[in-house]
């Protein structure tokens, strides 16, 4: 389309139309007002490859485009921004709101939901909130790729490309959204986009794997070590007894037990119902989100012995909530106990940081751990992928690829297998 460039201290803009090149300088020393200038030459570009503005027979292109398709804008200057009408219309904020306000309740993830509203007050703040948002660019999108790489991530790594990439998807859809709903007319300018290059992640490794490595690692090292951490079962069994010795809330080993025992995420586990428990079929029943954009999944899940072991327990004992798993507010002197509330992500996550605490178990990052060894343990197994994938339900190939390995000693005895053969 069409790109700034910046001669001494003063901006001009560079585009092409019908095969020929075209320059024009700005007179402007403010990259506040070329950008405005630059997108609205670009909006306007657009609607002359649509055709629904016709380019004069002579005369100044870039004035006229520059000027919302006047003719008479050949003497045109944007060095004084008030002497051009911003464009007005649907604004970034304003877009946001009406997605957000229109968005049917239960449709999105709380999680996801959260993660969205990061990103928009990330684009809020580069954009500004009264972005006319016709006006938005391929070149203002490249901007905004370009200023988010430099900026610090967690423990003080740049940001990485997947981050920023989320990001530019959230605004794409709301922008789609925008589109159905007749607000916005055209594409999303994203074709042609370029991200810095992302690292590949590291496979998952086991816990003294883990240990070893972090000694020379940074913290951000460190962090992202830990982040591909899983157990053994015989770790796993470990830290469930662990567990179960010194688990402050009746439902917090069950808890450990279902996550290490099922593969399911932490969201799942909230979502949990009684009633979702068969004790006849001897199966779990977990309700998705992530398989389907349209409508809510389920997957069963066969009960290990030792997790059938604790569901009952859990049963036997339940107040009655309707979730599986519950919370019990500690009473205060003066005050009742509080009625047992269903589980939520915040308190199954201090749940997970506090019992683990003080052990060797601490720096384990969180539930995830237990979907992550799920996996894993079953791929050493020699479990038939499909029938996992039926257990953990949906997985991007780039997950699958990260568990897809042996324990070490699986690998040693294959690779020794391999070559035995051939003496």
């Amino acid at each position: 389309m069409a790109s700034l460039e910046k001669r001494g201290s003063a901006y001009r803009v560079v585009f092409r139309y019908a095969g020929i090149k075209y320059a024009r300088s700005l007179e402007t020393k403010s990259e506040k007002a070329a950008q405005a200038a630059l997108a609205r030459l670009e909006d306007n570009l657009h609607r002359l490859q649509l055709g629904t503005l016709q380019a004069p027979d002579h005369g100044d292109l870039a004035g006229f485009l520059l000027a919302d398709g006047r003719t008479h804008s050949i003497a045109f200057s944007v060095a004084v921004p008030s002497q051009t009408p911003a464009p007005t219309g649907l604004t970034l904020a304003s877009l946001l709101e009406r997605f957000w306000t229109n968005l049917p309740e239960g449709s999105l993830e709380k999680s996801t939901i959260a993660g969205m509203k990061i990103h928009q007050r990330q684009l809020e703040k580069h954009f500004g909130k009264t972005l006319f948002i016709q006006s938005l660019t391929l070149s203002q999108l490249q901007g905004y790729i370009k200023e988010r790489s430099k900026d610090k991530g967690l423990h003080g790594r740049r940001v990485k490309s997947t981050t920023i990439k989320k990001a530019i998807v959230t605004l794409r859809t709301v922008w789609n959204w925008g589109r159905q709903h007749e607000l916005i007319e055209k594409e999303f300018p994203s074709r042609g986009l370029k991200y810095p290059k992302g690292e590949e992640k590291l496979p998952f490794m086991t816990f003294a794997e883990v240990q070893k490595r972090v000694l020379n690692a940074s913290v951000a090292e460190a962090a992202e070590l830990w982040e591909c951490a899983f157990l053994s079962t015989r770790e796993i069994n470990e830290l469930l007894e662990r567990v179960k010795a010194f688990g402050k809330q009746p439902a917090v080993y069950p808890m450990f037990m279902f996550a290490a025992h099922t593969g399911a995420r932490r969201s799942e586990m909230i979502r949990s119902k009684l009633t979702d428990i068969d004790f006849v079929e001897n199966v779990i029943t977990i309700h998705e989100r992530k398989r389907s954009h349209d409508k809510v999944t389920t997957r069963r899940v066969p009960m290990s012995p030792p997790l059938r072991d604790a569901m009952k327990s859990l049963v036997s004992s339940h107040p009655g909530t309707g979730s599986t798993f519950w919370h019990q507010a500690s009473a205060t002197r003066g005050h009742r106990m509080v009625a047992p509330q269903p589980l939520d992500a915040d308190t199954a996550h201090d749940y997970f940081k506090q019992t683990l605490s003080d052990t060797k178990w601490t720096k384990l990052r969180g539930w995830h751990v237990f979907r992550h060894s799920f996996c894993s343990n079953a791929a050493a197994a020699g479990i038939d992928q499909r029938i996992i994938n039926s257990w953990v339900g949906h997985q991007t190939e780039e997950m699958v690829q990260r568990y897809r390995h042996m324990l070490p000693n699986h690998e040693q005895a294959a690779i020794a297998l391999v070559f035995s053969a051939a003496s």
